[in-house]
């Protein structure tokens, strides 16, 4: 079980080192492309924000680089500095983006509700996982192998459907980012094409972070298949 899993975790690490390289490559490359309206990405979101009738969100600039978010419970989209205070391409794409989950959340978009609601249950998921690779053997002997089985079971498929939730999530922001920049003419033409490009290789991470808890989730499926009576 333990090598398996392993095996799929390293797969799918590569996989997420690629991606989160490529998407930093595109993010300095894009970083290098002035924003024709020259607004810095805070001032981008307070436009989107503004022009979708939101104004009980705030805009912070938060530590780190692409660390990005949006929190539902404050109302905070929090932008990293180099977003925060950038006048390019990729600045306008990613603040843009987090504005999406803004607009999601103040036109109750279900997707982002079912997300929210998921938090506490995949926190409390992540945890189990943790005990379960430091004290599995234990548990499979004495409780066993069919037993732990189903426990890691149902502990990957909270967090895996949390991963595929998260999917259309991500992608309706997208989508109404890029919307918006071109509708807004903050980005057309070139610029849009740039942000439309940076905010793929984002999405393609969390497509690869959904399926490897996918694949994990079958894994675990199948040996305990296997191990029916």
């Amino acid at each position: 079980m333990y090598m398996g899993l392993m095996l799929i975790s390293i797969v799918f690490t590569v996989i997420g080192m690629f991606l989160s390289g490529t998407l930093k490559r595109k993010f300095a490359r894009y970083s290098r492309m002035p924003i024709s309206s020259g607004l810095s990405g805070a001032e981008v979101a307070a436009k989107m924000l503004q022009d979708n009738g939101i104004t009980d969100v705030k805009i912070t600039q938060g530590q780190g680089m692409l660390t990005d978010h949006y929190n539902p419970q404050t109302k905070t989209v929090t932008l990293s500095p180099e977003v925060y205070q950038g006048r390019h391409v990729a600045a306008a794409a990613v603040a843009a983006h987090e504005c999406g989950h803004a607009v999601q959340h103040a036109r109750a978009y279900s997707m982002l509700q079912l997300r929210s609601a998921l938090v506490p249950v995949v926190s409390f998921s992540a945890k189990i996982q943790q005990y379960l690779f430091m004290l599995g053997l234990v548990m499979m002997g004495t409780l066993g192998s069919k037993t732990f089985l189903l426990i890691a079971i149902a502990s990957f498929a909270v967090t895996t459907l949390f991963s595929l939730v998260t999917l259309p999530v991500e992608f309706d922001a997208s989508r109404r980012a890029l919307a918006w920049l071109n509708m807004s003419g903050m980005a057309r033409g070139p610029e849009h094409d740039a942000a439309q490009d940076a905010l793929k290789w984002a999405a393609l991470t969390y497509v690869a972070a959904a399926a490897a808890a996918l694949v994990q989730l079958l894994y675990l499926v199948s040996l305990f298949l296997g191990n029916r009576d």
